[in-house]
């Protein structure tokens, strides 16, 4: 099977922005994208499906739901996406193909990746970014992030933002740097200059004052979630497991 995006209900945007957020460093893109579409109460539309994802339904409020969602902002115009699991190496740049493509059916006016970048150093405030074409470049470098010169970038944001400029799609990585292995703060630090950037005003403070309760609600989430999948893995090779 293919990856699919799949909308459960009818939602009308103009030329969104499209802001992505995937397990990585820091947890920053996971934690900014989920804060993002609770804090500013986004509509569930749709979910990302794949058979080489784990067979997992997450539980929130109640509710099963896939753990890679999408939501949306019809008074904001914009489309959130997001995963509580890390993508699978082997369906990675399938993925990215499939976003770029759903971003083009929706008009989008850019996609933005959000992420986190390791430092050996004492983490600072400082923003850096990837732009996909000279004119994301000069946006970004307007709202004072710092341009990475060299270097390498992985994973989903890292292919989507490459296949982005090979077709001078306006597109953008932008990351924080961390230290840890989940950062609130960092993910508050990158949403409030997602914020200027797209003119779009974003609430941070409960993000950084509940910081620490957010993590860990979080970092449960995902270690069910992988928990789950292991156990299914155990089961797959013993049926008569548990």
């Amino acid at each position: 099977m293919k990856v699919e995006i799949k909308e459960c209900c009818k939602f009308k945007t103009k030329n969104p922005v499209i802001i992505e957020g995937f397990p990585g460093i820091g947890m920053i893109g996971t934690l900014s994208a989920a804060y993002l579409s609770g804090k500013m109460d986004m509509k569930l539309v749709g979910y990302v499906a794949s058979s080489h994802f784990p067979p997992i339904s997450a539980i929130h409020d109640y509710k099963p739901v896939s753990p890679a969602r999408i939501y949306a902002s019809e008074k904001h115009d914009l489309i959130v996406l997001f995963s509580e699991f890390v993508i699978p190496a082997e369906v990675v740049y399938e993925l990215t193909q499939t976003i770029l493509d759903y971003a083009k059916a929706k008009k989008a006016r850019a996609i933005y990746s959000l992420a986190g970048i390791a430092t050996q150093q004492p983490p600072t405030a400082a923003i850096h970014g990837i732009a996909s074409t000279p004119k994301m470049s000069e946006l970004l470098k307007k709202n004072g992030i710092e341009l990475i010169k060299e270097g390498a970038t992985q994973g989903v944001s890292g292919l989507l933002i490459a296949e982005c400029a090979s077709e001078s799609y306006p597109a953008a990585n932008i990351l924080a740097e961390t230290q840890l292995p989940m950062d609130p703060k960092a993910a508050a630090s990158l949403l409030e200059k997602l914020s200027e950037i797209i003119g779009v005003p974003i609430d941070t403070v409960e993000l950084r004052k509940e910081g620490n309760q957010i993590e860990s609600k979080m970092k449960d989430a995902m270690e069910k979630i992988q928990a789950l999948h292991q156990d299914y893995k155990r089961m797959e090779t013993n049926p008569m497991y548990g």
